[in-house]
């Protein structure tokens, strides 16, 4: 048991929501369909949890191999603050990259179980699901592809954690695939995308003075952060609307409306950050739940924290709110 405490603490479980979110939206989007089963469901849930750890498990190997991580001791050393110590628990001596290697497949290996479980009773769309999530996921930071030292690690999780996300676990669910759950699954993948993506631009100036390319790095120039950030932000909101008014989706969605002041606040705040980046902001309750606030005021990190958190709690609130809606309006 220790064992696997270890594994699941340093394979960055805190992410997790990212993708039980999305996943828990696509059973109940799937929960009136005729052919419903709520233990494939579970499967494919567990299915994700087991793949989205073992992906991170992956990427700390690929990185480790090629000594990627050393850049945060660059940052360091040049007095940039870096945030994330990456792949400690094989700085440090606890594990070794064999023991790693071992325990990545071990993730991979179950969640492929569960895979096979799901192709034996939906059929070869699972099939091409997992193939793709597998392939596209080695690729974050493993060979042939490496995307995300090429600037397209953003784009690459939103797809990922959004459209095939969703797709896979709602056709585990149903059987079946719908328009609804395609029109759902681009935003999300957009707002999963954007917590990477407005770390990147915090982050901008040290991973551009390492070599560390992102995709504001790539963008190279605030005002194009700044246009993409939009895309981000408001597509999302306006890809609903548009599937409420062509009749795909139901017109209680509306009320996702309600938290696109969210998304209005982070750009602000986003700006401001490009504008005057040392210059403070007060936390407000809209905002949403932000664990451990007075350590990390402890740390001097409050500035980069508050906008991370307020990030993430766009992805977790809009998931939420459309998951609510689809349980209240199927009783």
């Amino acid at each position: 048991m220790n064992t696997v405490r270890f594994w699941i603490q340093n394979s960055r479980s805190n992410a997790l929501p990212q993708s039980l979110l999305p996943a828990f939206l696509a059973v109940a989007m799937a929960f009136r369909q005729p052919d419903f089963s709520m233990s494939l469901s579970i499967l494919a849930i567990g299915g994700v949890v087991l793949g989205h750890l073992g992906l991170n498990l992956w990427d700390d190997y690929f990185d480790y191999r090629r000594k990627e991580t050393a850049y945060r001791d660059k940052m360091a050393r040049a007095g940039i603050r870096a945030r994330i110590a990456k792949c400690s628990y094989l700085t440090s001596g606890a594990a070794t990259i064999g023991q790693l290697r071992n325990a990545c497949l071990v993730f991979c290996l179950l969640a492929l179980l569960i895979g096979l479980i799901l192709f034996l009773s939906r059929g070869i769309f699972i099939l091409y699901i997992g193939l793709i999530t597998g392939f596209l996921g080695l690729s974050y930071s493993g060979n042939p592809l490496r995307l995300s030292y090429r600037g397209l690690g953003e784009l690459l999780v939103g797809f990922m954690f959004g459209p095939l996300l969703m797709a896979g676990v709602y056709y585990s669910a149903c059987g079946q695939l719908d328009l609804s759950v395609i029109l759902v699954s681009i935003p999300v993948g957009l707002l999963v995308a954007n917590i990477l993506y407005t770390h990147s631009i915090m982050d901008f100036e040290p991973d551009k003075s390492v070599g560390k390319m992102t995709l504001a790095v790539l963008l190279n120039n605030k005002k194009a952060m700044l246009l993409i950030l939009t895309v981000f932000l408001f597509l999302p909101f306006l890809l609903i609307g548009y599937g409420i008014m062509a009749a795909c989706l139901p017109a209680y969605y509306w009320w996702v409306m309600g938290i696109f002041p969210m998304a209005l606040g982070l750009f602000y705040f986003m700006i401001k950050y490009i504008k005057y980046p040392t210059q403070e902001i007060d936390r407000y309750f809209w905002m949403g739940p932000m664990n451990n606030w007075e350590k990390i005021k402890g740390t001097g990190i409050e500035w980069f924290m508050i906008r991370w958190y307020l990030a993430r709690n766009l992805l977790s609130i809009f998931c939420l709110v459309i998951l609510l809606l689809n349980v209240i309006y199927s009783v």
